[in-house]
């Protein structure tokens, strides 16, 4: 199962700091004081950080299909992230969850369009409203240029 999370902190140095490693021994640490050794057992054994953006906070968490009850129960219990010896107060906020990557993603399209939505009718005049509709549409997705020798390799010649 894939567990969409987001995480939510008053500290923005926070999410700045924010690293997969970091983020998987909190949590892992959050199973074992809830579920001991029995629970991180059973969630250690295909545990993973699959995606983080530590831009907007997301989290995509990885477990097996038998072990994410005991994965979700205790990730209410994570209350701070520890990175170069400073710890940020935050917790989790489970989103979704899904059995493929990909219906986590059409869940947070989703997400994200209602939270804009929110964020459109909290504005309190058409200044801020106009300037949060420019930002919206001048952004945009680009191609990554692939590397030069990925393109001469595929033309035939060998």
């Amino acid at each position: 199962r894939y567990v969409l999370c987001e995480v939510v902190s008053e500290d923005q140095r926070c999410r700045q700091c924010i690293e997969d490693r970091t983020l998987g021994l909190a949590v892992r640490d959050a199973i074992a004081r809830v579920h001991g050794d029995y629970g991180l057992a059973c969630c250690s054994i295909s545990f993973t950080v699959k995606y983080l953006n530590a831009y907007t906070g997301t989290v995509l968490l990885r477990c097996r299909k038998d072990s994410y009850r005991l994965l979700c129960s205790a990730l209410p219990f994570v209350r701070y992230l520890e990175s170069r010896g400073h710890r940020y107060p935050c917790f989790l906020n489970t989103l979704h969850v899904g059995g493929t990557i990909r219906t986590c993603q059409k869940f947070l399209i989703q997400y994200n369009r209602t939270q804009l939505l929110r964020l459109l009718q909290n504005c309190t005049n058409e200044e801020e409203r106009q300037y949060i509709q420019k930002s919206l549409l001048s952004c945009s997705l680009t191609e990554e240029q692939s590397q030069s020798g990925d393109e001469e390799e595929d033309d035939g010649t060998e």
